[in-house]
């Protein structure tokens, strides 16, 4: 027989309080669970952090309710599960795991909204986010002494 332990079922992830609970009792539950550890990973190295520091955002106003950095994260973390369509986001944007990821306790961006996001990006854009990822890997290389 196999048997199941988990050492510590509850972990806290961000600065809002938010934990993330391990049983099998039902409840609010997502099998995007592994974005957590990509989130860790970004938060460390800053990526994007960095990616929307250098982004332009050209809305203005009190309408905004989903910052450049909160499209990005969404998308990025989004893509990296294998949600490469837009059209998932009507679903994801209510998942409890990327709602924790982009830093958010209510539903993230819609996909026309994440669509807008996107077909702002241009060779401006492109080369920015390759500048983020060139002093990343730099900064990343010369950390390591062999």
């Amino acid at each position: 027989m196999i048997s199941t332990v988990i050492l510590n079922p509850t972990q806290e992830f961000g600065g809002d309080g938010r934990r993330v609970e391990a049983d099998f009792a039902g409840g609010d539950m997502t099998s995007n669970g592994g974005v957590l550890l990509l989130r860790a990973a970004d938060r460390y190295l800053g990526l994007t952090a960095a990616v929307a520091r250098g982004l332009v955002d050209p809305r203005r106003g009190p309408r905004i309710r989903h910052s450049l950095l909160d499209q990005l994260r969404q998308r990025v973390n989004g893509i990296a599960l294998g949600y490469e369509d837009l059209n998932d986001h009507d679903a994801l944007r209510h998942d409890l795991a990327l709602e924790t990821v982009v830093d958010r306790d209510r539903p993230l961006a819609s996909a026309p909204t994440l669509c807008r996001f996107e077909n702002r990006a241009d060779r401006r854009t492109a080369w920015t986010i390759q500048e983020v990822l060139v002093e990343q890997g730099h900064h990343l290389h010369a950390s390591f002494h062999i």
